[in-house]
């Protein structure tokens, strides 16, 4: 895990590679979406023997993004969501 760039900058950055643009292009923003503090928080850098595996997923501009403890960040198309559904509410 990258212990010098926060997991939001690590965030937008992926997004932008991922659609071939410049992160200050980014609209809405990350912070607009998300709270980017708490994301920083959860996957800040600890020398705890006892901290637990964590993830997070969440889509930011039609993209799929997950994190996780480990330090990954992976960013995919956003198509459906994880059961198929193309809606944004409970399936029926």
């Amino acid at each position: 895990m990258s212990a010098t760039i926060p997991t939001s900058i690590r965030v937008v950055q992926g997004v932008a590679a991922h659609e071939g643009t410049d992160p200050m292009d980014l609209e809405p923003p990350l912070h607009a979406v998300i709270d980017t503090d708490a994301l920083d928080a959860l996957f800040r850098p600890t020398e705890d023997p006892n901290a637990v595996a964590s993830s997070v997923e969440f889509t930011y501009r039609g993209k799929h993004v997950s994190v996780d403890s480990a330090g990954r960040v992976d960013v995919t198309e956003n198509d459906t969501d994880r059961t198929g559904s193309t809606g944004t509410g409970p399936e029926r």
